[in-house]
């Protein structure tokens, strides 16, 4: 790959990694655990029980996708970037433009 193309993805990536701290970072007090109060009645603290498992599941998908960005930013660096981690071949630009942090090839992903 390019040194050129290398510097588009390296953007991308930095660009996703900050979307995706801010998205994390607002996101904290939807995690927060449920009170029980007694102000508020079964079904509104069961929907807000449910509402705060949604968010959890969102916070450890955005927390598991920083990580596969930052390993992608680091194979930049190592000189590995693009190669998918199953067969080492590389993986087609196309599928990088939409999804710069993927791990493997169309082949191996399916």
């Amino acid at each position: 790959m390019s040194p050129d193309r290398l510097d588009h993805f390296r953007k991308l990536l930095e660009e996703l990694a900050d979307e995706t701290r801010t998205s994390l970072a607002s996101n904290n007090q939807e995690t927060e655990v449920v009170q029980l109060d007694t102000a508020i009645g079964r079904l509104s603290r069961m929907d807000a029980m449910q509402n705060q498992q949604m968010a959890l599941e969102l916070k450890r998908r955005q927390e598991a996708r920083l990580q596969r960005i930052e390993r992608a930013l680091k194979n930049i660096d190592n000189g590995n970037y693009g190669l998918c981690g199953k067969c080492r071949k590389t993986i087609a630009e196309d599928r990088l433009e939409v999804q710069p942090d993927a791990v493997m090839c169309i082949k191996c992903a399916g």
